[in-house]
């Protein structure tokens, strides 16, 4: 099988938390690429520049660290191409519940952090506790090697931002593993319908109709990692609908 380049595009400043994410997420996708057949090359482009951009070919997915009205338009682009964009950046639900096609989302939502809060607030006395997706003392489910990992790429600990752009290629470089293509409308079926992440956190992580990661939440006090939800004797461990939208459909 002859390599295979695979070309995602970064559409956002290239700094901070989730960018770092992203390109650990793609250093490893190249790794994998060396037993699979794939190379993995990112491009940085300016969101307004990319949606004034003609592309030819297509990315075979988008990731973007912007604000709702950029994400809004850059679905409404690719889409129809069948290009996933992903979010990796936003918290905003109506976005999910607007269920834009080909609109992809790692971050969790306000509501899922705040569904996250209520729950954990039935069991526990912290009045100051709050959610989140990533925590660099978490340590189990193979957790403790991706903080390393990320810490030893850039010499800062891995926060929530950076998981959320590390996921998206991640989850990207897994789909055209399963696949062996690197189409866009391939991979964005394959993410939406198939796609089972191993987000270090213990449980398989799909897509909502939303265009939602389910995903469990760390819950912090004090900057101390202190337990996770779904929260166990509240609600089933296992039900990642019971934090936040579980769809769009009424």
């Amino acid at each position: 099988m002859s390599a295979q380049d695979v070309q995602t595009i970064y559409a956002g400043t290239p700094e901070g938390s989730v960018w770092f994410g992203f390109k650990l997420g793609e250093h490893e996708a190249n790794i994998l690429g060396r037993f699979t057949g794939q190379t993995y090359t990112v491009k940085t482009m300016d969101p307004e520049a990319l949606l004034q951009a003609e592309l030819d070919p297509l990315p075979t997915a988008i990731a973007a660290a912007t604000d709702v009205e950029h994400l809004q338009k850059l679905s409404a682009k690719f889409a129809p191409l069948g290009v996933a964009v992903f979010n990796i950046a936003s918290d905003d639900d109506a976005l999910r519940q607007a269920c834009l096609p080909g609109l992809l989302h790692t971050p969790p939502t306000a509501r899922m952090k705040a569904d996250a809060v209520a729950q954990w607030k039935q069991k526990n006395p912290e009045a100051e506790v709050e959610a989140r997706a990533w925590h660099p003392d978490f340590k189990k489910f193979a957790a403790r090697d991706l903080n390393n990992r990320f810490r030893k790429a850039h010499n800062v600990p891995m926060d929530s931002d950076a998981w959320a752009g590390w996921a998206a290629l991640k989850m990207v470089s897994e789909a055209v593993a399963r696949t062996q293509s690197a189409d866009p409308k391939q991979i964005l079926t394959y993410l939406r319908e198939k796609m089972e992440f191993d987000g270090q956190k213990g449980i398989p992580h799909t897509f909502r109709d939303t265009g939602q990661l389910r995903q469990p939440l760390l819950m912090v006090v004090a900057g101390k990692l202190v337990g996770e939800a779904p929260v166990r004797g509240v609600v089933d461990t296992s039900d990642l609908d019971s934090l936040g939208l579980p769809s769009c459909k009424p």
